[in-house]
């Protein structure tokens, strides 16, 4: 099986603790996963830490660590840390992708991603919030 990525920025990697390629499995088990699929939805237009999350997704704190883990190594969702103006931290995590295409050549399953345009707001950069 292989993973394609025509848009990512990096080809393969995800995160900054990444050392594997994505693979289909990944991303078709997180996709099937209800959970899942809920944390996508609520953070398709802002970042949330995992405490939102749990929040939003009506879902216990376990899980959502458990969920937003899964979702990372698929490379759906993206990590990165919200700093407070009292200094302190939390990692917050927003839908990574604009579109997944599955498809099926000579028997191996291919995924493609679209990524979002850097422009659209979700840049790689701290977000400071008030506390």
């Amino acid at each position: 099986m292989s993973t394609m990525y025509p848009d990512a920025r990096d080809g393969s990697t995800r995160g900054w603790h990444a050392t594997d390629p994505v693979t289909p499995q990944a991303v078709l088990a997180a996709l099937d996963d209800d959970a899942c699929r809920s944390i996508l939805e609520a953070t398709n237009e802002e970042s949330l830490t995992a405490t939102e999350v749990s929040e939003r997704c009506d879902i216990p704190m376990s899980t959502a660590y458990r969920k937003v883990e899964m979702l990372t190594e698929a490379d759906l969702v993206t990590e990165q840390v919200r700093i407070n103006t009292s200094g302190k931290h939390a990692t917050e995590y927003r839908k990574n992708f604009d579109d997944v295409l599955v498809s099926v050549t000579d028997g191996e399953i291919e995924i493609e991603m679209t990524k979002p345009d850097a422009e659209s707001g979700s840049a790689s950069k701290p977000a400071i919030a008030s506390d």
